[in-house]
Formats: structure tokens, sequence, C-alpha cells
């Protein structure tokens, strides 16, 4: 007997990819956070992570969006002459009404039109979709949980629209040979009898289901002390993040995860878990090179500390060349250590020479004729 078509990768079995199962669980959570941008190179489960989510969503919806859609095909269309002659709008639904309580998955969104991109942030985050035709208005409710996906290598989304995401997932490649064995072994097994796995899954399955759904009843009696604001806004100010998008997007995002942990209390440690998730494509180029506070999620190393204490080691070095007496054959030496540092390619970087005095000329007396 054949097993059913309809069946998806479940999200309790997706394997090294914890950041990404995270924000997909605040999404579910709080799907008013302004979607989720993920950023990665291909086969690296984006879209299978997507449809995983909305098997665990109440309608289960999932509507994937093409690039070729229009504006009329995304939010729906009103027939105008309907209007003029019963005084009664008829709405033709779009995209956005059938992804109502749903996902809607727009992959390669950095490939999107820019307006289309900005309508479906504006709907993501207010939840409700306006429709104007001519003087004619209609607007109904559009809850949708907005997943985008990139590749890096067909191209950028303009920083204001990148902006505008919620939360980032940048997607390494698989980063060991364990972690790659576990993801083939799972979705071999699922490939070879997907029914199977699932029913494997569905204990784990049900219990993300009622997280999420209890979730959603407790989000908006959570609460945030005055601590977590102080927090909150001392991270964005050290990212160097324009505005306050990102506070307002950490906030929101930490209490989702206070009620994933059915806390009526955001903590310190609910905002340092959602920290980079609000922040790492919000970062200013400068904050990114500086290591982030003690115990935030994700440190960098510590590449620029390093650069400097180089960088002194070559000043020193220098220094020392240019002292006199010192020799040609240790000279040459450290211009060579430095030649690659310094730019200088294969040749010696230049040498320090001093300044000797010269004897003064004497004034030029013209002959007389």
């Amino acid at each position: 007997m054949s097993a059913p078509t309809d069946l998806h990768f479940p999200l309790s079995a997706l394997e090294g990819q914890a950041a990404l199962q995270q924000a997909l669980l605040l999404l579910a959570v709080d799907p008013q956070l302004g979607g989720v941008l993920v950023e990665g190179p291909r086969g690296t489960a984006k879209s299978t992570s997507a449809r995983a989510l909305a098997e665990l969503l109440p309608s289960g919806q999932f509507v994937n969006l093409p690039l070729g859609t229009t504006e009329e095909q995304l939010q729906g269309a009103l027939d105008l002459e309907a209007a003029l002659q019963s005084s009664a709008v008829q709405f033709r639904p779009g995209l956005l009404a059938q992804a109502h309580q749903g996902i809607l998955y727009v992959d390669e969104v950095n490939l999107l039109p820019d307006g289309l991109v900005d309508l479906l942030l504006d709907v993501s985050a207010s939840g409700t979709n306006r429709i104007e035709r001519d003087g004619v208005s209609h607007q109904h409710a559009a809850r949708i949980a907005l997943i985008g996906t990139m590749n890096p290598e067909e191209g950028q989304l303009r920083p204001q629209l990148l902006d505008r995401f919620g939360l980032f997932v940048r997607l390494p490649n698989v980063p060991d040979v364990d972690t790659r064995k576990r993801i083939v072994r799972a979705r071999m097994a699922f490939d070879a009898d997907p029914a199977q796995f699932c029913a494997q899954q569905a204990e784990a399955q049900g219990q993300l289901r009622a997280q999420i759904a209890d979730a959603r009843t407790q989000l908006a009696s959570v609460v945030w002390p005055d601590a977590v604001f102080d927090a909150v806004a001392q991270l964005c100010q050290q990212s160097g993040a324009e505005g306050v998008r990102a506070d307002l997007v950490m906030l929101r995002a930490a209490r989702a995860q206070a009620a994933l942990a059915g806390h009526a209390e955001v903590s310190l440690a609910d905002v340092q878990a959602v920290a980079e998730l609000a922040l790492a494509h919000r970062r200013s180029t400068d904050a990114a090179q500086s290591p982030p506070p003690a115990g935030q999620a994700n440190d960098p190393n510590n590449q620029q500390d390093q650069d400097q204490q180089q960088q002194r080691q070559q000043q020193k070095q220098a220094q020392t060349n240019a002292q006199p007496g010192h020799t040609d054959a240790a000279s040459s030496n450290a211009n060579t250590n430095r030649s690659q540092s310094d730019g200088w390619g294969g040749m010696a970087a230049p040498r320090h020479t001093g300044i000797e005095p010269v004897k003064a000329l004497r004034p030029f007396t013209a002959k007389k004729a």
C-alpha cells in the first residue's frame, strides 16, 4: 500500500538546525514578529523546515508564493463594476487570504520586486490586508507567518527591506561529518517510508503542537520587567542597530520564548536566547567586528583584538629595525617577514634612513667681464 503523498518531513526530526527551529517556533507563537528570513546555501532544509512548521499550526495551511505573482494575486481583487451597480463590495480573495492562520512561504525573496516584499512585510506585521481600488476599499484579517528564504549567491536584499524582517537566520553549510550523517540517515528513512517515519515522530510532534498552542494562549499575559527593557536597550545600542525596530522585535521574541517555556515573565535568559536572531541582520559593520557582552548568544571570535595585536608587533619590529647599528641581516629578515602584511609583495619594505648633514655651499660669485 503506497504512503500518503501529503506527508511532510516533521520539524521534530530536523537535524543540525537548532537556530532555525527556534526562530520558526517563535514565529508560530507570535506571527506578528514580522517574519523570518532564512539565508543559506542550497540543500540546508530551508523549504523543508517551512513546510514542517505548517503541520504544527492550527490551520495547517501552507501557501507558496511564486516569483511571478502580481500584487492583485497577492492581495486579492475588488469587483468595481459590482460595487458601482449594487453599492456592495465583492472581494475575490488572494494568496494572503488563503494563508490566514498558516504559513506564507517565499522562496528566493530577494528576487521578488521590492514593492511586493514591502507589502508582505506590512501585512505580516499588522495582521491585516487592506485593498484600495479607485476609491473602493476592503480589508480582512491576514494573520500569516511569513517565511522568506534566499541564497546570497543570487543577490542580496535591500537593507531597507532586510531590516523589516523580524528575525534572521544565517544557515552555515553542514558543520561536521557526524551531523551530515544524521541528516542523511533521517532523510533516507523518511523517503523510504514517510508514514512510518512520521508515526515514529508523532509523540514529539504532538508535544510541539501542544507547546505552541499553550504558548499562543499565554502570550498576551506574559510581562516584561524593567530589567529586561534595560538589557534589550543595551544590546541594541551596542550592536549599532538603527532605530528601535530591533528593540521591539527582541522584546516580542523574548516574550514568545518565555511563553514557549511556560513562564509568566520574561527573563534575561530569554533575551539572550533570541538576541542574535533579532540583531544578526541589523548589527552595524563596526559593531559586528567587536565582541558582544559576555554571555550573549553566538559570540564571535576576537579577530579584531588579534589584528590589533599583530599591528602593534609589526610597529615594534619596525622601530627596532630603524635603530642605528642594527645589522643588515636582521633588518632584511624583518622586512621579509613583514612583506605580506605590509603589502610589498616579494619586495622588501622600505628601510629607515637617517638624515646626514652636508657641507655648506659657497656663494657663487660672477666673474667680471
